[in-house]
């Protein structure tokens, strides 16, 4: 693959993977069970529940929204480790027929090992006849599939499409491609779920968090009305919901999950690498809690 091609024309492919690359058993340390590296979902502010258990929760809201529990074929732009598309198998909405496609998208080859290794273990639990998972090293720019998808999810990727040095015409434009793309992809009663953070300080830009540069240096973040510019006219925007509380607990519980486990961290990645996550989980989380930051999740209906 080549290394300076973007996940979308934003991050390249070297930016993802040193994020994402950093080594499965450094995430496992501080995500839960679920290896979910992305705002999981809480009932409410008052529901004590444990992360994994509002990762789920967050998986089944996407795939109820999505309709990827009810269709038997299934794309998710950013994959990760594969969570999302091995639910989507083992939970089926009464009545739907069993999932028979599904496709992943990462650039991250350790992600991807991971994710085909859970999916080979899953499979006599998915029933017969078992579905077929293509986990691959691709961006969505690159990708062209041969049949219409039911649903489309995407989770934490959409941060990555753009660049800090994009001039604001610029980066819709690129919104507006990946969503003319996903049109496309979906069949004509299809939906897609999208959750990304975003700024949510009108004023805010790359420059003044510093903390996600450090992590995240050819990423950019979106603003909900790029997201509505860009969807116009291709999808109807169902449902919205601002849940940065969510991200914020989150960011905190992974925190005091990698401070419980730091020893262990520095001998996997060493003593810098893991304060600079230490740092960008502890500012994230103040991001959410003071409201600069926003967690987007849509429901978007094809036009």
């Amino acid at each position: 693959m080549d290394e300076t091609k973007a996940f979308g024309p934003g991050a390249s492919a070297a930016a993802i993977r040193a994020h994402y690359d950093v080594g499965n058993a450094f995430y496992r340390l501080w995500l839960d069970e679920t290896m979910t590296y992305s705002a999981a979902m809480w009932r409410d502010e008052q529901d004590t529940g444990s992360l994994a258990d509002a990762q789920r929760r967050k998986i089944a809201w996407h795939l109820h929204h999505s309709g990827a529990d009810r269709t038997d074929a299934v794309l998710d732009v950013g994959c990760g480790w594969g969570g999302m598309l091995r639910a989507a198998a083992a939970t089926r909405a009464e009545g739907a027929p069993r999932l028979a496609h599904g496709v992943g998208l990462t650039l991250s080859d350790a992600q991807a090992d991971l994710a085909r290794g859970a999916i080979a273990q899953d499979m006599p639990n998915f029933g017969s006849p078992s579905p077929r998972f293509d986990i691959r090293l691709e961006s969505w720019v690159d990708h062209k599939p041969a049949e219409p998808y039911g649903a489309i999810v995407s989770i934490g990727a959409f941060e990555h499409f753009t660049k800090p040095e994009d001039e604001p015409a610029a980066k819709i434009a690129i919104y507006r491609d990946f969503f003319s793309r996903c049109r496309d992809w979906l069949r004509p009663d299809g939906r897609m779920t999208l959750q990304t953070i975003a700024y949510g300080d009108p004023n805010l830009d790359a420059a003044a968090i510093p903390f996600m540069r450090d992590i995240f240096p050819d990423s950019d973040l979106p603003r909900v009305r790029d997201i509505l510019t860009a969807t116009d006219g291709l999808f109807e925007v169902e449902r919205l919901r601002n849940d940065r509380v969510d991200y914020a607990r989150t960011c905190d519980i992974w925190a005091n999950n990698l401070r419980t486990h730091r020893a262990e961290a520095v001998a996997l990645v060493g003593a810098e690498q893991t304060r600079r996550y230490e740092r960008y989980l502890k500012f994230s989380g103040w991001g959410f809690w003071s409201n600069h930051l926003h967690l987007l999740r849509f429901r978007l209906k094809r036009r």
